[in-house]
């Protein structure tokens, strides 16, 4: 006997999910189950997080995603017949089903968006191999027909998911959280899973970790609507039951029905997906000449050399010759010839045409090849700089070289990229902003309906530092110790901010990174509609880890004034 989680909502389900990562997996472990799931709103922001902290715990990572069903096509978007978004819970079966699931979650950024991203049965049907389908929550397509007395239209919905997904990859999934309406369409749902062989699977929609976290989940709703715990209209959750229940309870609320509990479990056991770090995706680099992109890397540093030091002696340039060949050969041996001739050609584009780019900053200043190439402008020789603060063999990582454009004409530079290497291959990154703790206690000031005066005066007790947390702020300012302990105010907002600090707030585009793939971005990443357009899913450190080029292409006012 044993039960996992398949519908679970992580924090990165943004101000709707209160389940810490962390949190969350320990909890699965406490409770003894084996695997659990991640499928937050839509998104796949949290996916490598997750699997590596299940790894970590020992707990079966299930990556999956709740993704938006438009109304009628994703490319629909009337404000009154595709108001509607269905739920379906996609899981990945094994990795030909991971990358399905990235590619159906990015199609819905890229072209289905409609206040949230949308896909349909032909994207479904395009990317199916390998996932595993549940039906959803009540705002599922078919739960929604069978609420709306349409029980044939449910059975239709059910027999072309399974035709779309095959059989035994498409299940019925039935919640009860004590809803009422949960209660009134379960009948309809064992009635259509008798007539089309579709089996049931019982799940919890978990939002939060423990009962007592349904408060933290409520003020968390309240800041994402703006609003506050007092307004009567507001959408609330309608009790405390979208916890991370045990498989007991589980067993005790669908007691008449452990086939569906099992189900759980079984379809967990099929979930296999592996992720591997550290391999590279570098673009091709197509050198000139009919030459190799080695002999053309050290054919352009030559030539740079000869160029930079035209008035070294005999000697001095047999050492400076050492230097570039120790230079080049630790390159060539760690695979990042392509990336130095990357940045070369596109800071080589930027400055033929009177684009003004920085001499170069951080540890990219000790390579004498980065000096030959012209992409910094700063001798390492002259100052003594060293090249193993930049590359070195015994610390696997990529190079990093951090770049300054004029700021008006940084865009220029991204645009040759794109048009370079394809704009389905380049694509800027996402980053998240997270509840700080000055910025937890205002939100949830606001959404406790405390006044603005007191919320101030309890944010300004916190100390301005880079790395300030609540509990370093009580440790630290004995004004703000004074205040928690006599003033009960002061303790509700603190305490309840302590529950959500730290968690993502919102999600935006990285000021400067640039990510540039071997093959379309949404092989390797999901991607997502931010304010700037297309961004990867996953932030700049993930996106190293799974090795992709992450370029910084930064816009300096400076430069910009100088020009």
């Amino acid at each position: 006997m044993a039960f996992t989680h398949l519908h679970v909502h992580t924090e990165y389900s943004l101000l709707d999910g209160a389940s810490r990562i962390k949190d969350l997996v320990a909890r699965a472990k406490e409770l003894g189950m084996d695997s659990v799931a991640i499928t937050d709103h839509g998104v796949m922001f949290g996916v490598i997080d997750f699997y590596r902290e299940c790894k970590k715990q020992g707990i079966k990572p299930v990556i999956g995603c709740e993704v938006y069903t438009a109304a009628r096509t994703r490319f629909d978007k009337d404000s009154e017949k595709d108001k509607f978004m269905g739920h379906l819970i996609l899981l990945a079966e094994n990795d030909q089903g991971y990358k399905n699931l990235m590619k159906i979650v990015s199609e819905g950024y890229r072209n289905g968006f409609y206040y949230k991203p949308r896909i349909d049965k032909e994207v479904l049907s395009q990317y199916s191999e390998g996932l595993i389908a549940l039906s959803g929550c009540l705002a599922g397509e078919i739960q929604r027909r069978l609420l709306n007395r349409d029980y044939e239209g449910a059975k239709r919905e059910a027999l072309a998911m399974r035709e779309i997904f095959g059989e035994n990859n498409f299940f019925l999934e039935i919640q009860d959280q004590g809803l009422e309406e949960e209660a009134r369409i379960l009948p309809d749902m064992k009635k259509l899973s008798a007539e089309t062989c579709i089996p049931l699977v019982a799940t919890n929609d978990v939002h939060y970790v423990k009962k007592e976290d349904s408060v933290a989940h409520d003020v968390l709703m309240c800041i994402q609507m703006a609003c506050t715990v007092e307004d009567d209209n507001r959408m609330r959750f309608p009790n405390d039951e979208f916890y991370f229940k045990s498989e007991d309870e589980m067993r005790k609320i669908f007691s008449n029905m452990p086939d569906a509990v099992d189900r759980a479990h079984e379809i967990a056991q099929r979930c296999n997906v592996e992720f591997t770090f550290g391999e590279l995706h570098l673009p091709d680099f197509n050198a000139p000449d009919g030459l190799t992109n080695k002999e053309y890397l050290r054919k352009l540093c030559e030539e740079g050399l000869a160029q930079r030091y035209e008035s070294a002696d005999e000697e001095e340039m047999r050492a400076l010759h050492e230097r570039l060949d120790y230079e080049l050969t630790t390159i060539e041996n760690m695979g990042y010839v392509e990336y130095f001739l990357i940045v070369w050609d596109f800071i080589n584009y930027a400055k033929s045409n009177g684009i003004m780019v920085g001499p170069g900053r951080g540890s990219a200043a000790g390579s004498i090849v980065a000096y030959t190439l012209r992409i910094t402008d700063i001798d390492p020789i002259k100052y003594g700089l060293i090249f193993e603060r930049f590359l070195n063999p015994e610390r696997v990582s990529m190079p990093d070289i951090d770049i300054d454009f004029c700021y008006e004409r940084r865009g220029e530079v991204i645009d040759y990229v794109t048009e370079k290497y394809g704009a389905d291959k380049v694509a800027q990154i996402i980053t998240f902003g997270t509840m700080k703790a000055k910025a937890a206690v205002r939100d949830v000031g606001r959404a406790l309906n405390v006044s603005y005066p007191e919320t101030d005066a309890i944010a300004k007790a916190i100390p301005f530092s880079l790395k300030m947390t609540i509990d370093l702020a009580l440790e630290t300012s004995p004004e703000l110790k004074a205040k928690y302990e006599s003033e009960e105010t002061t303790k509700r907002v603190i305490d309840m901010a302590r529950a959500l600090e730290g968690m993502p707030r919102h999600a935006s585009t990285h000021a400067a990174g640039v990510v540039i793939s071997k093959n379309s971005i949404d092989e390797y990443v999901p991607l997502y509609l931010a304010d700037k357009g297309l961004s990867t899913q996953f932030n700049m450190t993930t996106i190293e880890e799974l090795g992709l080029l992450k370029m910084d292409f930064l816009g300096l006012r400076n430069l910009t004034i100088i020009r």
